[in-house]
């Protein structure tokens, strides 16, 4: 399987942390910041995995998960939601919507990396 993520997020910090982590990992790493083409550019790069933010501009990550998980071609990639929102009800939402895993910032770098690797296998 190849290693190709999409990290959606809007926050460079984070953007910079992962993209490093991940990279370390032997990932190749693609980011985007806008909500309202993030559906768009999933379908045409069509990654591996997908570390999405639950906040963003444009389209917040519950309606991109939605949208993902009504085209038949996306309901087994892995989505990873990272959010600051960790209240229950968002993490059943983004349950009821699809999410692979849903993470709550702040994050280890242990955590992440175990959460990319779960999901890769499970997705094999």
């Amino acid at each position: 399987m190849d290693k190709h993520v999409l990290l959606i997020e809007d926050e460079v910090n984070i953007i910079e942390a992962l993209r490093f982590l991940l990279s370390r990992e032997g990932w190749t790493v693609d980011t985007h910041s806008d909500g309202a083409s993030a559906v768009e550019k999933i379908r045409n790069i069509r990654p591996n995995l997908v570390i999405l933010d639950y906040m963003l501009p444009g389209k917040n990550g519950l309606d991109i998960l939605t949208e993902l998980r009504e085209d038949p071609s996306f309901l087994t990639l892995p989505i990873l939601m990272l959010t600051a929102r960790g209240q229950m009800r968002d993490r059943e939402q983004a349950e009821k919507a699809g999410v692979s895993r849903f993470m709550t910032k702040p994050f280890s770098n242990t955590e992440v990396i175990t959460a990319v690797r779960d999901l890769v296998q499970l997705a094999k």
